[in-house]
């Protein structure tokens, strides 16, 4: 008699459409393997398929037409299940929210739309770790599961193969870990069916067991189909079916068994990965912030001016997330992939910088600039929903001695000249701190008034070693270049227990993904410096420059301490030339008791101080108690450009790059006398900015200040000329500092305006957000963590409505089929 266990067979083809191979032959196996699928449904009634990611069949779209068909009618049987709903397998921790969305976005409209299907399951199985805020995010795409593989039993204990996986906000879905592996080899599958039973377990006595020739696709052969079925015939084995992952999660839902609860994100793995190739890292976050400015300039520039929207942005988008790919994002394919991943980015980089460009000049050719002789007027606008006090630097020609810089009502603004980009005559580059409206712009005026002097106002103390303002003092170690004192005056407090900002050289002798390597703490030397010297000296800001070697690599540091602004501002130029080495920029902090924050997609998780390498976005917080007053205390680290962090007991670490060998995958051992390519060779360049903070990092504006350093101000300079506009102006506003606005964008149906907000701080807030132009005002009701998305119709009789992440009505159903 047969055993009353069933194993649900999962007939798949993991294809990595880049990894060890570039895109295009990665384009030639997706036809090919889908090709075989089809070839066995022909074969054998009973087998089914599941497959995900909506890039590979707008490949089969555009290529073989015929072949589509073939797919769409096999779906509408029931015998081939989509999966996933979005447009590629992505890496789960790099990408920002935003692109979490878009995948979502275009790849669930586009299974509607080609197939009248959405995926219910989210289907990750080779990712290599997953954010704690996808829950939230797979729920409002319309997914209720989730599948992962990695990380796997030795390096993330869960309490099952299924359980209830929750993010901050309280959404749930039901998560399977899948046994071993994604895939099986193209022979018969005993072997892999036999060690899989051994994950049944009561009361759960039904698993699902994939298999099917994978990475470079191919898929279920013919022996693994008769083999399952030859199986099944077997009394010692459990009931071996055909099945989906759609019909196993109805089947465990219809047990009605509890789950365990895991409210966490699910690492460790691969944990090098996150730090290597620097440049699909920075071309990542650059596009990203690139398309949002250019959308919230061409959604308002649309609603407000009449200027067509752009109907390029799906390209745009699609490019990027095919480039989040997991194994391209990571870091971990082949040299000459990284060309072509830079080429589409550049593309979609190309298409949001076309289109901010003519947004935001229609917005300054209508706003009314008064005619003055020898006036010099240009537009700084603001990508973010809250007033914003930030550096801008705008390069100008024929700058006269005397010029005073003005903003719209005639008040002098503080400016000083620095370097500018272009070495020759005529050419300047001007630095002031703009104080800019929310999701606004303004118009500030270079003058010659009569009589003026090039007297500028007093700046703050600053010496080759030593900068000072109102709040802070820093200093230098000559000899070492690294910082010897970050003292805050305003609460009497020294930040750094030792030497900080060191530049410090581990060994990383480990592959590309650094399997099995979860910690990075073999310091083997340090960048000492050959030059310490203050480079830039005036009103806004002084900097000091700090040059430093290592072996064949140089280092430099631009170290800016601003006037007015209480942050520390730090401009990276690396030329590096080292092998199976690693270098971070550590910070030794003096407090007790400590918190450590880290940003993830849409909100932040906190972990251990256990020297493991981490994967965070844009900004890491380590707080904590100050021992002599027990007052809180803390410093947000923020960057523009990386994704790795460590924290080791009070050390607080940026992962700054490392140099495996391209697509080096263990056991492979490389030869000692061979030439290989390494990874990160050269010169790069990124900003990281310091931001110490009495109290939390929730009260010191941490979230805002990273976005600042991420998605700066865009400037227009321009001429005087009549126009309706005025010459400052704010086009949206939140009254909460802790909802943020991720997103304004078109719609993709119709021309309402979509704009998205999330709850940074979890805590539940009520919240409006307001258009003054149109005279709307939005009311809602965030829960701590809650991404919120509204439809605001261009009708100002018809009401602003919540949708989903798909931008179907809540109201109307999730428009799903």
């Amino acid at each position: 008699m047969k055993q009353k266990q069933k194993l649900h067979m999962i007939g798949n083809a993991h294809l990595d459409p880049v990894w060890l191979w570039q895109w295009q032959e990665g384009f030639q196996e997706t036809k090919a393997t889908f090709r075989s699928v089809l070839d066995r449904m022909n074969e054998y009634d009973d087998f089914v398929y599941t497959s995900s990611s909506a890039a590979m069949y707008e490949w089969v779209e555009n290529n073989d037409p015929a072949m589509f068909e073939e797919i769409r009618q096999r779906i509408s049987q029931g015998r081939w299940e989509i999966v996933g709903g979005w447009w590629i397998q992505p890496d789960c921790n790099i990408p920002n929210g935003e692109s979490f969305v878009r995948q979502g976005l275009y790849g669930q409209r586009y299974f509607l739309e080609k197939f009248g299907v959405t995926a219910k399951v989210g289907y990750n199985v080779d990712s290599f770790g997953h954010n704690g805020m996808l829950p939230q995010i797979l729920k409002k795409s319309g997914m209720d599961s989730y599948i992962f593989m990695r990380p796997m039993p030795s390096e993330k204990g869960l309490p099952g193969r299924l359980f209830l996986w929750e993010s901050s906000d309280g959404s749930r879905v039901t998560s399977y870990r899948i046994p071993f592996e994604y895939l099986s080899w193209g022979k018969d599958l005993e072997r892999h069916v036999s060690r899989c039973m051994t994950e049944l377990k009561d009361p759960h006595n039904e698993i699902m067991v994939f298999y099917g020739v994978g990475n470079h696709g191919g898929g279920p052969t013919k022996e693994n189909i008769e083999s399952i079925q030859r199986l099944n015939d077997d009394e010692s084995f459990p009931e071996l079916v055909f099945s989906t992952p759609n019909q196993y999660f109805a089947e465990m839902e219809k047990l009605g068994v509890p789950l365990p609860v895991v409210h966490d994100d699910l690492q460790h793995h691969a944990s090098g990965c996150y730090a290597a190739h620097s440049g699909i890292k920075q071309w990542n976050r650059q596009a990203e912030n690139k398309l949002s400015a250019a959308e919230k300039w061409s959604a308002l520039a649309e609603r407000l001016l009449g200027q067509p929207y752009p109907h390029d942005y799906g390209t745009a988008w699609k490019n990027v997330l095919f480039n989040q790919f997991h194994d391209i994002l990571a870091g971990t394919s082949l040299e000459s992939a990284y060309e072509d991943a830079r080429n589409m980015h550049g593309e979609a980089m190309s298409i949001a910088e076309r289109n901010l460009n003519y947004a935001i000049q229609k917005f300054s050719w209508n706003i009314g600039i008064e005619h003055e002789e020898g006036m010099k007027p240009f537009v700084v606008f603001n990508p973010h929903a809250w007033a914003s006090s930030v550096n801008v630097e705008v390069e100008i020609g024929g700058l006269k001695e005397g010029a005073v810089l003005v903003d719209e009502t005639g008040k002098t603004i503080p400016y000083q000249t620095v370097q500018p980009y272009a070495t020759s005559n005529g050419r300047y580059r001007l630095s002031f701190v703009a104080e800019l409206p929310s999701l606004g712009y303004r118009v500030y005026k270079l003058l010659q008034l009569a009589g003026s002097t090039d007297v500028k106002p007093e700046g703050l103390k600053a010496s080759d070693f030593a900068m000072e303002n109102k709040r802070f003092r820093l200093e230098f170690d000559p000899a070492t270049g690294c910082i010897s004192s970050l003292y805050d005056k305003k609460v009497g407090f020294e930040l750094f227990k030792g030497p900080a900002a060191v530049p410090t050289v581990m060994k990383d002798e480990s592959d590309t993904w650094s399997h099995e390597v979860l910690h990075f703490q073999d310091k083997i030397g340090e960048f000492r410096a050959v030059s310490v010297k203050r480079v830039e000296h005036g009103p806004v800001k002084s900097v000091i420059r700090v040059t430093s070697e290592y072996g064949s690599s140089r280092l430099v540091q631009d170290f800016t301490m601003y006037k007015e602004l209480d942050y520390i501002d730090v401009k990276v130029h690396a030329d590096w030339r080292e092998q199976f080495k690693m270098l971070k920029l550590v910070f030794p902090m003096n407090l007790i008791f400590t918190r450590h924050s880290y940003e993830i997609p849409f909100g932040y998780i906190e972990r251990e101080g256990n020297g493991e390498e981490e994967p965070g976005q844009s900004w890491v917080d380590f707080s904590g108690i100050v021992r002599e007053d027990e007052s809180v205390y803390g410093m947000s680290l923020m960057n523009d450009a990386k994704y790795s962090y460590s924290i080791h007991n009070k050390e607080l670490a940026l992962t700054v790059l490392r140099s495996p060998i391209y697509a080096h995958h263990d056991p492979h051992v490389p030869k000692r006398d061979g030439h290989y390519s390494f990874i990160d060779q050269g010169i790069q360049q990124f900003q990281y900015r310091l931001l110490p903070h009495a109290g939390t990092w929730e009260h010191a504006g941490t979230v805002k200040r990273a976005l600042e350093l991420n998605q700066r101000p865009t400037i227009v300079i321009e001429t005087y000329h009549d126009g309706e506009l005025p010459q400052k102006d704010s086009l949206l506003e939140v009254d909460q500092d802790n909802i943020i606005v991720s997103a304004v964008k078109q719609a993709e149906d119709n021309d309402d305006l979509v704009i998205r907000c999330y709850e940074s701080n979890r805590v539940g807030t009520e919240a409006v957000i307001r258009l003054p132009k149109w005279n709307r005002s939005i009311e809602a009701a965030f829960g701590p963590s809650e991404i919120k998305t509204f439809r605001i119709p261009k009708n100002p009789e018809e009401p602003v409505k919540e949708t989903n992440l798909m931008e179907w009505d809540l109201e109307e159903g999730s428009g799903l089929k």
